[in-house]
């Protein structure tokens, strides 16, 4: 379970002496009720804290430092309550490695016309303090996001989360450990990448692990924990009576239950947030992992298939962005087309595992040979995913950088049962149109596995892309092919 109140954003307010000590009284009042206020906002996910108003170069360098190394602080939110004279903050800045938000606000929402005179005006200086700083932060090149707006205002606290939501994702990333099963799929570029590269740009590291060294821990695992895992299929799952207990097909799902406790537990001992697997490297495996991978991902783990570490990697930062947010992210493959003129779609799937955090309604586990990979019929659970509103966000290495590529659907309801069809299915629409959307992604150069989101938004995507130093590239309503080609060729030059 992934709770996002346990994490922390410090929220400092700058200030100086210039202006004497029964000013700093009402600064310090004034920061500590905007932070206690944000902390208790229903909109806020994680845990607001105040810290002292700060004064000196030598305060805002220790707070900034402090921020730096407490494992629960994931980025900081700065308010200029009244002037402070930004060459205090360059040696703070200078040392900050957590992400930044500029909180662009004032304490009092309206002006007191009747009464207001220099001593209110002394006191609430936001509107050329915030200037102040923001000079120095772009003179410095460090990337943050600007929020305007009154602290109150319900917009400016979900913008907030939106920044600290990204924040969570990143600060999960740090040295977070991936696992892969065998290598990448044979021949297949898109998802392979460079590990060291991603290690020194993103903080977390993946490894290959032998399959008989998970095969070993698989065959060891107990009876008793299979039969309660069995239970839990049965109370949770529509299953055909052969499946059950004593049932003629039984057998496939005790074999599917065994790797999903032995998978389980090689990935909490080894205190991994995912992993990937590939079909043609499951040496002493009798089937697929295809339910395991499916609760795994259910659970909060990242995982991806055919050895993509960083589809991976991807999925497992939507899940803790999302976390709490009604909906659910999964891996997803752009799977086959519906070239209909007038309802033209996409139809996204994957051999086996998709997460059914995304289902409407009940899963069916079901039974069905796989025809790839030479293995038992494997296990997994069926569903269609509902309507609405989605994403799909790839993760791609261009060589010189990372890019993340984001395209906007818009999910629809599957007017057909599609009875032949055993595994876990999407249709969306991409925008603008379908194609449009196809040709920007492949102009982009965006991989057939995506981390598929029903609860992020693009501006989770680009904060969380910001943070992490990653070219970002959306494609939605408004994208035009021309324009688009464009950004890309610009993106070049910027980036060479």
């Amino acid at each position: 379970m992934i709770d996002l109140k346990k994490l922390q954003v410090w929220f400092i307010t700058g200030t100086q002496h210039l202006y004497g000590e029964e000013t700093l009284k009402q600064v310090a009042d004034h920061a500590q009720q905007v932070a206690d206020s944000l902390n208790v906002n229903q909109n806020i996910s994680v845990s607001v804290v105040y810290k002292p108003i700060v004064k000196t170069t030598e305060e805002i360098f220790e707070t900034l430092q402090q921020a730096n190394i407490d494992d629960n602080c994931i980025g900081v939110i700065t308010w200029m309550h009244t002037f402070s004279p930004a060459k205090m903050w360059i040696r703070g800045l200078n040392v900050l490695q957590k992400p930044l938000l500029h909180l662009h606000t004032q304490f009092n929402r309206d002006i007191p016309w009747n009464s207001i005179d220099m001593d209110f005006m002394n006191l609430n200086q936001s509107a050329h303090g915030d200037r102040e700083f923001g000079f120095m932060v772009s003179r410095m090149r460090k990337d943050r996001k600007v929020v305007v707006g009154h602290w109150q205002e319900e917009e400016v606290a979900k913008q907030i989360d939106t920044w600290a939501r990204a924040a969570a994702g990143w600060h999960d990333w740090q040295g977070a450990k991936f696992a892969r099963f065998g290598d990448n799929m044979r021949y297949v570029a898109v998802t392979d990448g460079d590990k060291v590269e991603a290690e020194l740009k993103f903080g977390f590291s993946v490894n290959t692990y032998g399959i008989g060294d998970l095969v070993a821990i698989i065959n060891a695992v107990s009876e008793e924990s299979i039969q309660a895992l069995l239970k839990e299929y049965e109370e949770t799952y529509e299953m055909a009576d052969d499946l059950r207990t004593g049932g003629a097909r039984h057998s496939s799902v005790y074999e599917a239950a065994k790797i999903e406790l032995g998978l389980r537990k090689f990935l909490e001992d080894g205190n991994f947030k995912g992993f990937s697997d590939t079909f043609e490297d499951l040496h002493g495996m009798i089937q697929l992992p295809g339910i395991a991978a499916q609760r795994l991902m259910a659970d909060g783990y990242g995982f991806a298939g055919e050895g993509d570490w960083k589809t991976a990697a991807l999925v497992r930062a939507c899940k803790v962005m999302g976390a709490g947010l009604p909906g659910g992210n999964a891996f997803m493959e752009d799977y086959t087309y519906h070239f209909d003129p007038a309802n033209a779609m996409v139809l996204g799937s994957h051999m086996l595992e998709v997460d059914a955090s995304l289902a409407k309604g009940k899963a069916s586990l079901e039974v069905h040979p796989l025809g790839i990979g030479g293995k038992a019929d494997p296990a997994r659970l069926v569903f269609n995913v509902g309507s609405g509103d989605a994403l799909n966000a790839s993760l791609i290495d261009m060589g010189n950088r990372f890019r993340l590529l984001v395209n906007e659907v818009t999910a629809v309801e599957a007017e057909h049962d599609l009875p032949n069809l055993p595994v876990a299915r999407v249709l969306w629409k991409p925008l603008p149109d379908m194609k449009t959307g196809c040709a920007a992604w492949i102009y982009a150069g965006g991989a057939h596995h995506t981390a598929y989101s029903q609860n992020l938004t693009t501006e989770h995507l680009l904060d969380f892309a910001n943070i992490a130093g990653l070219e970002y590239i959306n494609i939605g309503a408004d994208t035009k092919i021309n324009q688009f080609r464009n950004e890309l060729h610009w993106n070049e030059v910027f980036y060479k």
